[in-house]
């Protein structure tokens, strides 16, 4: 088993299958990669791995750990979306303390790491 193991990952929307029986295997430091064109399933696959989305069936695991069927936020993942998309009610410097924020990192340390970028 690979540091993070897709298996079977199913996403259905109604008759629409979105994703197929995806399985994949990725050891830990390794760079991958999902292409392929517009509709194929990249970002649903990304959204289930995140928590956005629920599998219709499969299952995701991370570090030996069944991350099914946890909450996004109990996952220690993220998502970068590629429409940029950043919280257009906050100022450049909030977006970057965002996450920070929602890891609980202390204040001092977001305001450091938030000038520093």
């Amino acid at each position: 088993m690979g540091f993070l193991t897709i298996e079977g990952l199913t996403k259905c929307y109604d008759s629409q299958v979105s994703v197929d029986s995806f399985t994949l295997d990725v050891a830990k430091g390794e760079f991958v990669t999902l292409l392929g064109p517009s509709g194929c399933g990249k970002s649903t696959t990304l959204q289930m791995i995140a928590g956005f989305v629920e599998p219709t069936k499969g299952s995701i695991w991370l570090a030996g750990k069944d991350l099914t069927n946890v909450h996004p936020s109990k996952r220690g993942l993220g998502i970068v979306f590629q429409s940029y998309a950043l919280f257009p009610h906050m100022t450049a410097a909030e977006n970057v303390e965002f996450g920070l924020q929602m890891r609980k990192v202390p204040k001092a340390e977001r305001a450091q790491k938030v000038d520093e970028v």
